[in-house]
């Protein structure tokens, strides 16, 4: 049984006063006056739950103001001018006198099926990185710039790391540092991994000129 019902009840036939029923339920007076009044004018659709929506709603825009958004659209783009939600409200605001936020403005477009919905964009989660599935499939290689400290904390000398990496496994086949990665560098460390760890099935790398050196000329 809903509430007004059980108030309804305790008041008109139970007989109760609606001070006594109001001190029972907790509720205030006021509140079951007013149910006790809405059942006497409206009878049995007193019981049912009244809609907490408002009668009216504060954003909504008159409808000639709602016309007068969707006239400045079609003006501005006929005439090849800018013609967002951001164009419109100081076109309003400037000659209309009208203030209307830009969210309003676009929501009306979109109403009205004036503005095109942007497609949607692929989720990140959908790109799948590559990666080897047995060690030794594919080894990759990168250098980067990094400079050492020095005594005291002053900065040192200015090297460059170079690396090769399993890319099944991620284990780091070489991290050497060198004051300058060369071509002759990057084939002296990959016969050395291959000395320790055997073939890759292929290799990769970034189009760096000392790994691509080779194939000049």
């Amino acid at each position: 049984m809903s509430k007004a019902r059980l108030i309804i009840t305790a008041v008109i036939i139970e007989g109760r006063t609606q001070a006594e029923v109001a001190a029972t339920y907790g509720l205030s007076k006021g509140w079951v006056s007013k149910l006790i009044a809405r059942y006497n004018a409206e009878g049995e659709t007193a019981f049912e739950p009244r809609s907490r929506r408002p009668r009216t709603s504060p954003g909504a825009l008159d409808g000639r103001l709602v016309e007068l958004i969707l006239e400045l659209r079609h003006k501005l783009t006929v005439a090849g001018l800018d013609a967002g939600p951001d164009t419109i409200a100081w076109h309003l605001e400037q000659h209309h006198a009208t203030v209307v936020s830009r969210s309003t403005i676009s929501r009306h477009l979109s109403r009205a099926g004036l503005v095109t919905p942007e497609p949607r964009k692929r989720p990140k989660t959908s790109y799948v990185r590559f990666e080897a599935s047995m060690p030794n499939e594919t080894w990759q290689s990168d250098f980067t710039h990094y400079r050492l400290a020095g005594p005291e904390g002053t900065p040192g000398a200015d090297v460059e790391i170079i690396s090769w990496l399993d890319d099944c496994t991620r284990y780091a086949l070489s991290v050497t540092a060198h004051r300058r990665v060369t071509g002759p560098i990057v084939t002296a460390t990959f016969r050395q991994c291959l000395a320790l760890h055997g073939i890759p099935a292929s290799t990769l790398t970034d189009n760096a000129m000392v790994y691509t050196v080779r194939l000049a000329g």
